[in-house]
């Protein structure tokens, strides 16, 4: 599962380095979707220059910040039209094969970004439009599957654990994104992404399965273990969501806001801020890149320990379960808040990690029923 998120985290956020190189500000403004290459014969006659030649043969685009800003949100609006249905089919009908199957179309798409820019904007917009509904299909999935796997007791530790892959895999793609951008190319930062993305997915389909019961590996005693700390829950065998009182709901509504802003904040900082350094600060797209990874090495521990802390009130009863759920959550949006305020928000985030926001705000939604906790998302 973490390897799950590492994947599609770095597969969402290559556009973000990569865009530093595919979009080049200083040529003369041309076609909408004009590009430039370095001549091939230039390499030949040179050999020893051919790996630095090569990165500069990789195409560059006349993109508007208008138009980059309409890319980038494409891949959100794909994960909004999917997220609720998803959610609520994987309740059902079992999460394994949808959740595999939108990290394979993510990763296919992945592969196939560089050639659908030389095509035109539209054809990038309509990728990551597909790609962010397979990645809405590939969260939600992973929460149900959670449901049904992970004791009450030991939620935060596990979901944080496996929830830390985001953080980890925004670290890693920003930090060497901008290097293999320099060395090989941009368009090598999705192929390379892409191919580990299609290695996950086999990892995926081997690996996992929906519940403790249909596992040929797992032993006896862990099964019986899980089965019995989810029998304790209070569940209802009925499938039909509530919409009504979900709608009247205050607490679902707090929930959703902890969501919205938490989310809001952390695609702002992994979509911008190495645009913004590279631009505003005049800093290359290697340097770029590891400035911006900065925050997310530090929300990778923060998330683990944060998991461990939470589990560690839980089980010595130090703390009710919502009690809890709320100091975390707390933490997590206010801190986050403090760390974006003022003229050079985006430079204090990079040296403040966000805290705890697996072990709190996700983590949420999993206390609620199986098939309707999904919804939630």
């Amino acid at each position: 599962m973490h390897f799950s998120n590492f994947t599609m985290i770095t597969q969402r956020v290559s556009l973000s380095i990569a865009i530093i190189a595919m979009v080049n500000g200083t040529q003369q403004p041309g076609p909408s979707n004009a590009s430039t290459q370095g001549p091939l014969s230039d390499i030949l006659v040179s050999p020893s220059r051919a790996t630095k030649e090569l990165n500069m043969r990789a195409s560059v685009y006349q993109w508007s910040p208008e138009t980059q800003g309409v890319i980038f949100s494409s891949i959100s609006y794909g994960i909004i039209l999917t997220l609720i249905p998803s959610g609520y089919l994987a309740g059902i009908f079992g999460a394994k094969q949808m959740l595999g199957a939108g990290l394979l179309i993510s990763s296919l798409l992945t592969l196939f970004t560089p050639l659908a820019a030389d095509f035109g904007v539209l054809l990038v917009i309509v990728v990551r439009t597909v790609q962010g509904m397979a990645q809405g299909m590939a969260w939600t999935g992973q929460f149900t599957i959670w449901a049904k796997w992970a004791p009450p007791l030991e939620r935060s530790k596990l979901t944080s654990i496996a929830g830390s892959g985001k953080p980890f895999g925004s670290f890693i793609i920003l930090c060497v994104g901008g290097l293999i951008s320099q060395a090989l190319g941009w368009p090598f930062i999705f192929y390379i992404f892409g191919s580990i993305g299609c290695v996950c997915c086999l990892l995926w389909f081997t690996v996992i399965y929906d519940d403790p019961m249909h596992h040929p590996c797992i032993s006896v005693r862990e099964k019986e273990h899980i089965v019995s700390s989810l029998a304790q829950q209070s569940s209802s065998p009925r499938r039909s969501v509530p919409i009504k009182a979900m709608v009247r709901c205050r607490p679902l509504w707090a929930i959703f806001m902890g969501f919205f802003s938490h989310f809001w904040l952390c695609t702002i900082i992994i979509t911008y801020l190495p645009t913004y350094i590279n631009t505003v600060l005049h800093v290359n797209i290697r340097d770029s890149g590891v400035l911006s990874s900065l925050p997310f090495i530090a929300a990778s521990s923060c998330t683990i320990l944060g998991g461990q802390l939470a589990d560690f009130l839980l089980s010595r009863n130090l703390l009710s379960l919502i009690t809890v759920r709320k100091l975390f959550s707390s933490l997590d949006m206010q801190a986050s808040s403090w760390a974006s305020q003022g003229d050079s928000g985006l430079l204090q985030e990079s040296s403040l990690p966000q805290p705890l926001d697996s072990s709190s705000v996700r983590i949420l939604s999993l206390d609620g029923e199986t098939c309707s906790s999904c919804l939630l998302l």
